[in-house]
């Protein structure tokens, strides 16, 4: 086991209560264990959002389009903190201010690798300018695009299998900020609807 996926991550309960650790590779192996996660979307004044399409080379739904940046921090490390390195590795962006706006607790099984994402997931919105220089790595990001709030969701609603499947719920939160909420319909398997209660 090499690289992130030797990493480790802080294991949650469905109250976000720190269990224990474990690594990213074991986390993710079916069925999969409740873990803390991150989900960045930053924004543009013109409140289009920044998306990136998944690499190929990525374990869990690849060349899948998702929000701007995801990860897991460290036991026991700020969201923030966690965040914006992520941000740093993924995309070569300045750190930036970032804000919590809400949880979006889900299961997901990727049909392709077999992996499953089960994320006690923090969503994070930060602002940055289209015109903010990003160097994304290739290993993690195939293409990037901004997109509007409405496109979005309308894409959402056409083709939800071209997009990561805890998008939707990621979006939601975004746009519909409020306390951590669990999600039930989002427990299942990645063929069954993905977007029930987001929005």
């Amino acid at each position: 086991m090499t690289g992130r996926e030797a990493h480790l991550v802080e294991l949650v309960d469905e109250a976000g209560t720190a269990t224990g650790y474990t690594t990213v590779r074991a986390a993710h192996q079916p069925p999969g264990r409740l873990h803390r996660a991150f989900s960045v979307l930053l924004v543009d004044p013109d409140g289009r959002v920044l998306l990136q399409r998944r690499a190929e080379v990525k374990t869990r739904f690849p060349l899948r389009w998702a929000n701007t940046c995801c990860g897991h921090p460290l036991p026991g490390e700020p969201l923030t903190i966690a965040a914006n390195r992520r941000l740093g590795e993924e995309l070569g962006a300045a750190p930036v201010e970032l804000t919590e706006v809400g949880v979006y607790v889900y299961r997901a099984e990727d049909p392709a690798t077999g992996r499953v994402e089960f994320e006690y997931d923090h969503v994070l919105r930060g602002d940055l300018p289209a015109h903010a220089p990003l160097r994304p790595d290739p290993d993690e990001v195939a293409e990037l695009r901004w997109v509007p709030p409405s496109e979005l969701t309308a894409e959402l609603d056409a083709d939800p299998h071209a997009y990561a499947p805890w998008l939707g719920g990621v979006v939601d939160r975004l746009y519909h900020p409020g306390e951590p909420a669990l999600l039930q319909s989002t427990l299942a398997a990645e063929n069954a609807p993905e977007r029930s209660g987001g929005g």
